[in-house]
C-alpha cells in the first residue's frame, strides 16, 4: 500500500534527521565545553547563556521522539487493519508482519530519545559545574576597576 509506504518512510526519515540533528547537537556542546574560557566572562547571566545554548533543543528532540515513533506505529496498526477490513481473507502473516513493520516506529523513537535524554543530563549537569566553578573563582577576582 502506498499509504504505508509514505507513512513509514516519512516517520523513519523524521527520525532519522532528528538522530542526526541531536548528535550534532550533542558534539557541538561538548565542544564548545572544553574550549570555553568560563573566567572570561565578567557577567554570569552571558556565561550560562552561552552554556546552555542549544540544550532546550536536544531536550525537546529526546521527549518527543518516543511520540513520533508512535505516531508511526499508530499509524501503521490502523493501516493494517484497514487492510484487514478491506479483504476478506484474513492472512495472519500479513497481520504480523504489518504490526512488526509498524512497532519498529516505536523502536526507532526510543533509540533517539535515550541517547538525547543522556545527552541532554550530562550536559546540561556540565553547564552546571562550570558555571559553580565561575562563580567559586569571580568570588576571589575583582572586576571593580
Amino acid at each position: 500500500m502506498i499509504v504505508k509506504d509514505y507513512l513509514e518512510y516519512g516517520i523513519l526519515g523524521i527520525l532519522i534527521l532528528l538522530s542526526i540533528i541531536v548528535l550534532a547537537l550533542i558534539l557541538e556542546r561538548i565542544y564548545t565545553f572544553k574550549k570555553i574560557d568560563y573566567l572570561g566572562y565578567c557577567d554570569r547571566k552571558m556565561l550560562e547563556i552561552d552554556l546552555t545554548k542549544n540544550l532546550t533543543l536536544i531536550a525537546t528532540i529526546g521527549t518527543n521522539a518516543p511520540y513520533i515513533g508512535l505516531l508511526g506505529t499508530i499509524g501503521g496498526i490502523m493501516l493494517t487493519f484497514i487492510e484487514i477490513g478491506n479483504s476478506n481473507i484474513i492472512n495472519s502473516q500479513a497481520i504480523m508482519t504489518g504490526l512488526a513493520l509498524a512497532l519498529k516506529a516505536t523502536a526507532l523513537g526510543l533509540i533517539v530519545a535515550i541517547p538525547a535524554i543522556v545527552g541532554y543530563n550530562l550536559l546540561l549537569r556540565k553547564s552546571e559545574v562550570l558555571l559553580m566553578k565561575w562563580d567559586i573563582e569571580s568570588s576571589s577576582i575583582d572586576y571593580n576597576i
